[in-house]
C-alpha cells in the first residue's frame, strides 16, 4: 500500500535542530521525573521504617533498673530491645572524641528498642519518659525527610519548565512551518481545505519529530538513572541507601515520553488553527 505524502515538511537542518532541542528535554524531563521518584520512594520507605523505632537514653545510673523493669514488663508489645554496652557507645564516638576510658563516665546508657505499633510505642514513652530520654527515630529523621520532600518539589519545578520549553518549541515549529509554506497555505485556502486537514498535516511533522526525539531523549536517560541508583546504594547510609524505583515508577518513566509526544501533537493542533484563523 503506497503511503500518501505530506503537504508540509521541514529542511533538513530544522528538523535536526528541532530534534536535538526535543531530545534535550525530554532527557531532562525522563531524569528529573526519576529523581524525583527515587526521593519520594525513599522519604516513604524511610519515614515507614523508622516509624516503630525509639531510643532510650539516660546518665543516671540509678534509673538504668527501673528503665530495665519497663523493658521487661513491656516484651510483649517489644519486638527487640538492645542495650548499648559503654565500649559500643566508645566504638561510635570514636571518629568525634578520643581519651579512652575517661570519657566512659560521661556517656548515656541506651536501648535501641522496635515496637510492634505505634501504640505500644507510646505506651512505652509515657512509662519511660519520667526515667530517661525517649526519641523516637521518625522524629530525628524529620529534618532529613523534609529536606527530601523539597527536593521533589524542586524536582517538579524543572520539570515544569521542561514542559514548558516542549510548548514552545512546538509552538515554534508550528509558526516557523506556517511562515515558510504561507503560499501552499494560501493555495489549500483557496481549493477549500479545511483548518483539521491542515492541522493534520502539521501533526505529522510534529509527531516524527518526537517520537525520535523522545526515544533519544530516554535512552540518554536511561544510564545517568542506572548510575545514580548504583551511587545511592553504594552509599549505605540515610535516605540515600533507600532510594529506589519500583515497577509502577518505570511505567511513569517509559509513559512520559508518550505523554510528551500527544502533548506535543495536541499543541501543534492547537496553535496551527489559530495560526489559521489569525490569517
Amino acid at each position: 500500500m503506497k503511503q500518501k505524502p505530506i503537504v508540509f515538511s521541514l529542511i533538513k537542518e530544522q528538523s535536526s535542530f528541532m530534534t536535538a532541542i526535543m531530545s534535550v528535554l525530554t532527557f531532562l524531563s525522563v531524569l528529573t521525573l526519576g529523581i524525583a521518584l527515587m526521593i519520594g520512594t525513599g522519604a516513604i520507605r524511610m519515614n515507614s521504617q523508622w516509624d516503630l523505632y525509639a531510643t532510650i537514653q539516660t546518665t543516671d545510673s540509678n534509673d538504668v533498673p527501673k528503665i530495665r523493669e519497663v523493658l521487661n514488663k513491656n516484651k510483649n508489645i517489644i519486638k527487640s530491645s538492645t542495650e548499648i554496652s559503654s565500649n559500643q557507645m566508645m566504638d561510635l564516638m570514636s571518629p568525634w572524641v578520643s581519651g579512652g576510658s575517661a570519657l566512659q563516665k560521661y556517656l548515656p546508657q541506651m536501648w535501641e528498642v522496635k515496637f510492634a505499633s505505634k501504640q505500644d510505642l507510646q505506651s512505652v514513652q509515657t512509662q519511660i519518659t519520667p526515667y530517661a530520654k525517649f526519641l523516637t527515630h521518625k522524629n530525628a529523621l524529620e529534618t532529613p525527610i523534609r529536606a527530601g520532600w523539597y527536593l521533589i518539589a524542586i524536582c517538579a519545578l524543572v520539570l515544569a519548565v521542561a514542559l514548558g520549553s516542549i510548548t514552545v518549541c512546538i509552538s515554534y515549529i508550528a509558526h516557523n512551518t506556517a511562515i515558510l509554506h504561507k503560499r501552499e497555505l494560501e493555495i489549500l485556502n483557496q481549493i477549500g481545505a479545511s483548518d483539521s486537514f491542515v492541522a493534520h498535516q502539521m501533526q505529522i511533522i510534529v509527531a516524527r519529530i518526537c517520537t525520535r526525539a523522545t526515544i533519544y531523549g530516554f535512552l540518554m536517560a536511561l544510564p545517568f538513572l542506572f548510575l545514580i541508583l548504583s551511587a545511592a546504594h553504594s552509599a549505605r547510609v540515610g535516605m540515600m541507601a533507600m532510594v529506589e524505583l519500583s515497577g509502577f515508577d518505570w511505567i511513569l518513566l517509559f509513559a512520559l515520553p508518550v505523554i510528551i509526544t500527544v502533548f506535543a501533537t495536541y499543541i501543534t493542533k492547537h496553535t496551527t488553527k489559530k495560526i489559521l484563523q489569525n490569517s
